[in-house]
């Protein structure tokens, strides 16, 4: 049975911090980068994103590209792109984007789909470094991602390998708002999506160039929940859960 991600939101929203978002990081981390961690934590838990209007609601939407669908069996992270936006308005200066270093050897089939190479991979950061100075990027900030299982598995599961602690960051998925915004529509790729809506679809496969037309189908979509009457998240969720 197909998990609700409407359910995982808001357990994730009204959950109690038991454990520092990242635990006791392994010995590559230096002191003061758990000291941001510990800061970002606080951010964290004293941010109340579901009463934020949404003209004024800041996230960061974001992808990730891997070589494949499980992390549990040794597919991996090898590049994380993203981009902040606020209300409906896309921050074009505000991007982040990294080639992460990889353990075991990168599939062709991955290196044609993403233009991703292995030498560009030797050189590149570990990913336990590249999600710190993604997390730096990203602070307290709410996640957006499309259809975000996938990047949600794979960031628990680094979260917890290099770490040693849960992932808490809030993810809110492209699709709840396109229940609203756009009830009748079955599309689930991107590249779908960004056409049906007049998006030009451009750099697809790679972690950034999918961040930005993630964000431009957010900022869309934020504009379209807004006629449909809905003030902030809690309005979003509340009238997806009516169905």
């Amino acid at each position: 049975m197909k998990s609700n991600p409407f359910i995982h939101f808001i357990r994730e929203v009204h959950g109690k911090f038991q454990t520092s978002v990242f635990g006791t990081a392994q010995g590559g981390q230096n002191s003061q980068q758990i000291a941001f961690l510990r800061q970002l934590q606080r951010e964290m838990k004293a941010e109340e994103v579901m009463s934020v209007p949404l003209e004024e609601f800041s996230a960061v939407v974001f992808d990730i590209e891997t070589t494949g669908f499980f992390p549990e069996q040794g597919n991996e992270i090898i590049s994380i792109g993203a981009v902040k936006v606020k209300g409906s308005e896309m921050l074009e200066d505000e991007r982040f984007y990294t080639l992460v270093r990889h353990e075991n050897g990168l599939p062709d089939e991955i290196s044609t789909l993403t233009g991703i190479t292995e030498a560009e991979l030797e050189r590149a950061p570990a990913l336990e470094e590249a999600l710190i100075q993604f997390f730096k990027f990203v602070k307290g900030d709410t996640l957006v991602a499309h259809h975000s299982a996938h990047e949600k598995k794979f960031m628990q599961h680094a979260s917890w390998k290099h770490f040693r602690a849960p992932f808490k960051h809030r993810i809110v998925d492209t699709s709840f708002l396109q229940r609203i915004a756009e009830p009748h529509t079955d599309f689930v790729r991107l590249e779908d999506l960004c056409e049906h809506r007049s998006i030009p679809v451009t750099d697809r496969h790679h972690a950034l160039g999918d961040a930005i037309m993630t964000a431009k189908l957010w900022c869309g979509y934020i504009e379209d929940v807004k006629k449909e009457g809905c003030r902030n998240l809690r309005d979003i969720y509340e009238r997806i859960a009516a169905g």
